[in-house]
């Protein structure tokens, strides 16, 4: 992180950008902006120190849809570091028939060189673009071949051949640029697979036996196949092979792996599905319980082998979450419960909450169904008492059937605007407003008929 990152991501200004997508749930804000702060703190510390200074781990209860998924995400996103989210229950115990739970430190590691590898090529693109101009020059027009830009492997020949000239290059550079010759057919010649593919599935083995795999593909060389595109294929097939061209892929597994060490976050959600219950054990309980061990040196910090390197996981910040209404934390095995110092309980919404996920939030459902409509040209107006309305009518749901959040504003809103969707087509330029009295003739006869309400809401 930069010194400028220091100076504006405060703990308050990281709540801050956090409200601006979640609606309440204030303490499970501030912890995690307390967290990504250490971050940054620890970062400026003498190199000695550094390296003793652990992330304090945090861990989520609540019930489904309040936000602690998103609150995780979120915070990824606002310090630009590679995230995964993973449920506890698609892992078992090694010996076990599933995946092993370092998987989800490769996982994320691919995740942070995707995420390194798109940043560079957006940096080379425009060399690359300056490169796949010139190939094409050289290709449509050879015989005014610039010697300081190779023309490479990738073969492309016009169909029908022109004369060349200064001035025809001069026109062709221009026209290739203002889009004129998109339409043109040409012949390419692009690399394909070195025979067929091969699916690897998890495993112990897994990653060692992709890398495997991959070395034999690279021994082999790809195929080469011509194809017959338009320019404007063409350009983008040149400009993948001039950036991978350019691209040091060892810089930027090296540049990921930093990353992933350094800043890396990783969302476990349903922690409490693998927690055994009080009194509970024998059967699938001893499964559990073999996960949360094979957790526990991941969480703690081991070095774990990936196709980009070994990557250590002392310092990786993960955020554990659950709803623990069946299990409890303290079932947790006691070591994994250390390996999590921060609890924070997250609130079950209220109608209040729900009115407040439909305004305000920059990404708001009311917002989002009123651009959506608009693309046929239909208008949306909401009252505030009709939204006051829908929150109600969220929050009977969730009292009378599963409580699953904010969730069922969706399932709400589905219901809420189906007619007007599907017409929508055929009433372009009207507007419709949604009116308290709209809302209730919608689900009045959902709530009049109770095995109803619980299939449709």
């Amino acid at each position: 992180m930069s010194s400028d990152d220091f100076a504006t991501l405060t703990p308050s200004r990281i709540v801050e950008e956090l409200d601006r997508y979640i609606v309440g749930q204030l303490r499970a804000k501030r912890a995690v902006a307390i967290a990504l702060r250490n971050r940054m703190r620890r970062a400026r510390l003498p190199e000695s120190m550094r390296d003793e200074v652990a992330p304090k781990n945090i861990l989520m209860i609540g019930p489904t849809g309040v936000g602690k998924t998103e609150i995780a995400r979120r915070l990824a996103k606002l310090c630009g570091a590679p995230f995964l989210k993973v449920e506890a229950t698609k892992y078992t115990e090694v010996g076990y028939v599933g995946r092993d739970v370092e998987s989800m430190v490769r996982d994320l590691m691919s995740a942070g060189y995707q995420m390194v590898k798109a940043e560079l090529r957006d940096s080379m693109r425009p060399d690359a673009e300056r490169r796949v101009e010139e190939r094409l020059l050289e290709l449509l027009l050879p015989g005014l071949k610039d010697a300081s830009e190779p023309a490479g492997e990738g073969q492309i020949t016009l169909v029908s051949p022109l004369p060349a000239s200064s001035e025809t290059r001069d026109k062709f550079r221009s026209m290739l640029r203002s889009g004129k010759l998109d339409d043109r057919t040409v012949e390419v010649t692009v690399s394909g697979s070195a025979g067929p593919s091969i699916e690897i599935f998890s495993g112990q083995q897994m990653e060692e036996m992709e890398a495997a795999f991959s070395g034999i593909s690279n021994l082999l060389g790809g195929r080469k196949k011509k194809k017959l595109v338009k320019v404007a294929e063409a350009k983008r097939i040149l400009l993948e092979e001039e950036t991978d061209k350019l691209l040091d892929s060892d810089r930027v597994a090296e540049e990921a792996r930093r990353r992933v060490q350094e800043m890396g976050i990783v969302f476990i959600d349903e922690m409490d599905k693998i927690a055994n219950r009080e009194g509970h054990s024998g059967g699938i309980d001893v499964s559990r319980e073999g996960v949360q061990r094979d957790i526990l040196p991941i969480v703690e910090g081991c070095s774990v082998n990936t196709k980009y390197g070994v990557v250590d996981t002392t310092h990786i910040l993960f955020i554990a979450a659950g709803a623990f209404n069946v299990s409890k934390p303290q079932d947790l095995i006691p070591e994994l419960q250390g390996r999590f110092p921060i609890r924070v309980e997250l609130d079950a919404l209220t109608a209040d909450d729900f009115r407040r996920i439909l305004t305000e939030p920059e990404n708001a459902l009311t917002k989002q169904y009123k651009e959506l409509l608009g693309t046929e040209g239909v208008s949306l107006v909401f009252s505030e008492s009709s939204i006051r309305r829908i929150s109600e009518i969220a929050a009977m749901a969730n009292a009378r059937a599963e409580n699953i959040g904010a969730r069922r504003l969706h399932t709400v809103m589905e219901r809420l605007l189906e007619d007007i969707s599907f017409d929508a087509p055929s009433n372009g330029g009207t507007s419709v407003e949604i009116s308290p009295e709209f809302v209730d003739g919608r689900f009045a006869e959902v709530f009049e008929k109770q095995d109803l309400a619980k299939y449709i809401l």
